[in-house]
């Protein structure tokens, strides 16, 4: 959990498969969303994202999406979607509305889409570089 400087707000960290070109579609799209500037990330590959994935008790080969650290908790797969859904502008907080399927439902689908995200998507050479309008939102 981090605070921000200026405030006791605290933000949520995102960890991401770097290597994803849908996982670094979703950080676009939550900058996007997230105009409070809630949530920051690190791919699951960095010295960051190992620290993170260790403390939290999840294995360093953690590579199935994202991991979403709140209150120094941990979801993963469909909760941390879903989680991170909720928070975001717009209409994206009606689709938290799904937490109420059964768990093992929600995961299988979102098993799907991580399983075949290479190869509906691809996959990148390296992390995507920052935009000035990312750069502060990653965590080193």
């Amino acid at each position: 959990m981090l605070v921000k400087e200026n405030h006791m707000e605290t933000s949520s960290i995102v960890l991401i498969d770097g290597e994803c070109l849908l996982c670094q579609g979703a950080t676009k799209f939550i900058i996007q969303h997230d105009p409070a500037g809630r949530f920051h990330f690190a791919s699951l590959q960095s010295d960051t994202g190992q620290k993170l994935l260790s403390k939290n008790g999840l294995p360093i080969d953690f590579m199935s999406g994202f991991v979403l650290i709140e209150d120094d908790r941990y979801f993963t797969q469909s909760t941390a979607a879903l989680r991170i859904a909720r928070q975001l502008r717009g209409l994206w907080p009606l689709t938290y509305g799904f937490i109420l399927l059964p768990r093992f439902i929600r995961d299988t689908v979102y098993q799907y889409i991580a399983r075949n995200r290479y190869r509906w998507f691809g996959k990148a050479d390296q992390c995507m570089l920052p935009t000035p309008e990312l750069k502060g939102r990653l965590l080193k």
